[in-house]
């Protein structure tokens, strides 16, 4: 039973964390369209230019020093970052959960990791100081849910502590519903539910059974929903969602969807090798179609 209960864990967290950073299919390429300073680092950090995209947070944060999207994104960035320079961005990583169990743990980086608990450090304090003041203030519940996410992913991603990084992901899922029930339009925080629907909804009636018990509920279906929502109409994390989606698809064996998912990624944002990687990967397995 034990083994078995590991077994789970170890599902719950590779599906949890498919981290692969369109128009064929929908999607609008609105998204991170340079504007605000914050806009253009995200849109800076899809190209892989990561130099630039801190360069953009930290004007951000001396502009709006109480606003703790600006320190948040800030750590985002430095994430990914550290996810391209350790290889961690690729589909093959996820699709299959061998792959993920069998992953190394990586050797990070102490600067990167310093720079980035300091960053989320000053973003909880901030949003902290912004919820107790207004209990509905959208854009710091946002930043909670956000530096919890981001944190299980270095937790599971980087240390290889699958375990520890589940208590995070259900807090990042418990502050994005918060907020989606004072504006259910704030489409990136569907990321958080999205993701925490599709995970649970996966498994079968017994495990979800299993996993309520530690306060996890899901469904695929409304995972699926919501990840679309934030593919659409994101402001920051559309692409990021249509990554989410494009290995959902890769792993329910829908290549033609994953496949325009990633084409229409890699036409969004051309610096970016990782989608062309993705998508030659794709025809070489499945002969383009």
């Amino acid at each position: 039973m034990r083994n078995h209960n590991q077994s789970i864990i170890r599902r719950l967290v590779a599906c949890s964390l498919m981290l692969l950073f369109v128009p064929a299919i929908g999607y609008s390429n609105d998204c991170c369209t340079p504007g605000t300073a914050l806009e253009r680092g995200y849109r800076a950090a899809y190209n892989l230019d990561f130099d630039t995209a801190q360069h953009e947070f930290s004007a951000w944060q001396k502009a709006h020093p109480e606003d703790p999207l600006g320190p948040v994104s800030e750590a985002a960035g430095l994430l990914f970052s550290e996810f391209n320079r350790l290889g961690i961005l690729e589909s093959q990583l996820f699709t299959h959960d061998s792959n993920f169990e069998k992953r190394k743990k990586q050797t990070p980086d102490p600067a990167i990791r310093s720079r980035f608990e300091a960053a989320l450090s000053r973003a909880d304090a901030l949003a902290a100081v912004k919820v107790a003041r207004d209990p509905k203030d959208v854009d710091a519940l946002f930043a909670q849910a956000l530096s919890n996410g981001l944190r299980a992913d270095y937790t599971a991603l980087v240390e290889k502590r699958n375990v520890a990084s589940l208590g995070y992901t259900r807090d990042a899922n418990a502050a994005a519903k918060k907020l989606l029930a004072i504006d259910p339009e704030y489409y990136d925080a569907y990321l958080a539910t999205g993701i925490n629907n599709y995970i649970i909804g996966s498994l079968s009636a017994p495990v979800r059974w299993f996993m309520r018990l530690g306060g996890y509920e899901g469904d695929k279906k409304s995972g699926i929903d919501q990840l679309q929502l934030a593919a659409q109409h994101g402001r920051f994390f559309a692409p990021f969602a249509r990554m989410l989606l494009a290995v959902a698809y890769l792993r329910d064996k829908d290549t033609t969807r994953a496949r325009a998912i990633l084409s229409g990624l890699h036409d969004q944002f051309p610096a970016n090798p990782l989608f062309t990687r993705e998508v030659a990967r794709l025809d070489r397995n499945h002969g383009g179609e």
